[in-house]
């Protein structure tokens, strides 16, 4: 198929590479162009105008930073004027499920099908096709969209239009304040005397063992805190989280919490970190190096 990606970031990158391997034609741009550049080793197209790269695609898929650049793409630019009525859009970056659902209505009354399907696995997971996809939108268009998502990892649909960035918060809940779990029980072992390393090797195949302990908790082992996932984006996605609760009127005292430490975190100036480097401010607070 002929398809456009918007937003060639840490995740857009890979993801662009197995669309080319998989055969697709691809059309690509980024906010900087050089970003995007990167990917005509691979056969793909690059284009100076996002709305240049929509211009006559199958799909259009985004992965780009946050709900209001999303917008600011296919709405200011007007790259959303130039899909053709029979284009497919799949926005995978992770946005609010309100902004999802605003986005679905107005590219609805362009005549264009849409289904929001952020995902979790990180660059790993966007470099060897393991991406767990989370989709929200009509049965029908999900499975319209099967055949692209298959190249990234494995699909499930959650339910209608905006039900996709739910399961992303709450995937993105969970990664969050289990990084933090980790992290304040390796400093403690640290702070008494265990070797870190040893412990995680101790309780891994126990009840705490995680993805998270083996993947973040070997990077706060090996002090590897080079980013993946950013501190800035997690704390974006925790923010995101708090204010679907509270639209829902729902109460998440810990995610409040966790969104507190990753924003003193950052105001510490560790925003470009891994979100690992959530580790780095626990340490500070307890005066550990």
């Amino acid at each position: 198929m002929k398809v456009a990606l918007l937003g060639i970031g840490l995740m857009g990158y890979p993801m662009g590479q197995r669309l080319c391997a998989a055969g697709h034609e691809l059309h690509a741009w980024n906010r900087t162009p050089e970003k995007a550049q990167r990917l005509a080793t691979s056969g793909a197209f690059v284009h100076a105008l996002a709305a240049e790269a929509v211009t006559g695609c199958d799909v259009v898929i985004t992965m780009l930073e946050s709900g209001s650049v999303v917008e600011h793409v296919l709405f200011d630019r007007s790259a959303a004027m130039a899909i053709a009525s029979s284009t497919l859009m799949v926005d995978m970056s992770s946005i609010k499920p309100a902004q999802a659902r605003d986005h679905a209505a107005r590219l609805r009354l362009l005549g264009i099908d849409y289904l929001d399907a952020p995902v979790s696995g990180g660059t790993l997971g966007a470099e060897n096709g393991t991406l767990a996809i989370m989709a929200g939108g009509e049965p029908d268009t999900f499975a319209r969209a099967l055949p692209i998502l298959d190249c990234f990892g494995r699909a499930t649909h959650v339910g209608p239009t905006g039900a996709g960035q739910l399961a992303k918060l709450a995937n993105q809940m969970i990664v969050g304040i289990t990084i933090g779990a980790v992290a304040e029980a390796l400093l403690l072992c640290e702070k008494g005397g265990a070797d870190a390393a040893k412990v995680k090797e101790a309780i891994t195949g126990g009840f705490a063992d995680s993805r998270i302990l083996q993947v973040h908790g070997q990077r706060m082992v090996e002090r590897d805190f080079a980013p993946r996932g950013r501190m800035s984006v997690q704390l974006k996605d925790l923010r995101n989280a708090l204010a679907t609760a509270k639209e829902l009127e729902f109460e998440a005292p810990i995610t409040t919490l966790f969104e507190q430490l990753y924003a003193q975190g950052i105001a510490h100036g560790l925003s470009d970190l891994d979100h690992a480097g959530l580790f780095v401010e626990l340490a500070r607070r307890n005066g550990m190096t």
